[in-house]
């Protein structure tokens, strides 16, 4: 049977390929050569349909195995494989050197911890997983590290394991699942409003106060907001690296892949709409908002906002991650795998802090007592 997973070698000397964004080939860092998308696309084509094809069949065996095991299980019977099923987990053989991947259940891309080889499982992009688009990365592992670093830099409360050369390469690009979400939005506003004027007469001071009620209504087009699709991402840290360059979206391709992790999403369109929503609607709201002006003050006493959806795509985005646990508590460094724009959650190191903390607290405490000393 062929296997259900594929992964791109170099065509000169079976190296690992891995995808460089700053050339945009695919490249070997063994022997040196460099292939393009396209060309890697037309060569392993066959392969990808061979292992898509595999894929899905056994897809189809697993749900016929769910209902068995299911059903031995009223009767106290074991299934092995079943419980893999149910830990959310998959099992794939490499294609180079034949060992058992053991992958989470939404992994599309990874690495074999053995030979080292890109591994793709065409069978996470078959019919409605398959995404419209792919943004490849343009900043490397060295760009990432390099950013990490300077996050780092002057943050003297963090602790020392954080700024570890050996945490930093620890650090991931992952192809992360987005919905991108095109729309309008309709608001009907109405605030009241005052403007304030005032004058001289003879000698007084006069303040005049007028009145209004301000409507505003509109009309505000959206195209491609982006929510991400997995709920292994927290929504913050992906809002937070935004915004993405769209206009660099290619057609999706396993290719760009080699070298990455990735996700297929576990969050629907339905579910992710409604984040979108509420995104747009806020925007919509304070872009017609904004239009009140000349007053002196304004006050909202009503609003009506309606969003429409006219499109969703499903693409995925370049993002490099590093994730940790410090003292039971996870901290996450995500950066946009084209912008570099960053976002990190950090620790502070108590022992670090008691320490800088003495180390000011006790010269203090040495001048104020001469200074005690020298009052009496």
């Amino acid at each position: 049977m062929p296997s259900q997973i594929t992964n791109y070698q170099c065509p000169a000397c079976t190296g690992p390929l891995r995808y460089d964004g700053g050339s945009g080939k695919l490249v070997c860092d063994y022997c040196g050569s460099a292939f393009t998308v396209q060309e890697i696309e037309k060569l392993y084509q066959e392969k990808l349909d061979q292992a898509e094809a595999a894929g899905v069949a056994q897809a189809a065996k697993e749900e016929a195995q769910a209902a068995a095991a299911a059903e031995a299980a009223q009767i106290g019977a074991e299934d092995p494989e079943w419980d893999l099923a149910q830990a959310g987990m998959k099992a794939y053989t490499c294609p180079s050197c034949a060992a058992e991947l053991i992958c989470d259940a939404t992994t599309a891309a990874t690495s074999c911890p053995y030979c080292g080889n890109p591994t793709v499982v065409p069978a996470q992009f078959h019919g409605m997983l398959k995404p419209d688009y792919i943004l490849p990365f343009k900043l490397d592992k060295e760009a990432a590290k390099k950013a990490l670093r300077a996050f780092y830099k002057g943050k003297r409360l963090l602790p020392r394991a954080f700024t570890t050369d050996n945490h930093i390469e620890e650090i991931k690009g992952v192809y992360v699942p987005f919905w991108l979400f095109d729309g309008q939005g309709d608001a009907d506003l109405n605030f009241t409003a005052t403007r304030v004027s005032t004058h001289r007469s003879g000698d007084y001071q006069v303040t005049v106060t007028d009145h209004y009620a301000v409507r505003r209504a509109g009309t505000v087009d959206f195209h491609r907001i982006p929510t991400d699709s997995s709920s292994k991402m927290p929504d913050a840290h992906m809002d937070a690296i935004e915004p993405f360059d769209f206009s660099e979206l290619k057609p999706f391709s396993t290719a760009y892949m080699p070298g990455f992790l990735a996700e297929r999403y576990d969050v629907d369109v339905a579910e992710c709409e409604k984040r979108a929503r509420r995104r747009a609607g806020n925007t919509t709201e304070q872009v017609i908002a904004n239009t009140v002006r000349g007053y002196s003050s304004v006050t909202p006493v009503g609003k009506n906002v309606f969003m429409r959806r006219s499109a969703v795509s499903y693409v995925m985005l370049p993002v490099w991650m590093l994730s940790t646990r410090w003292n039971g508590k996870s901290f996450l460094f995500a950066m946009n795998g084209q912008t570099g724009k960053l976002i990190g959650d950090l620790p502070v190191s108590m022992g670090r802090f008691w320490g800088w903390f003495g180390a000011i607290a006790a010269p203090l405490a040495a001048i104020l007592t001469g200074l005690l000393f020298l009052a009496f």
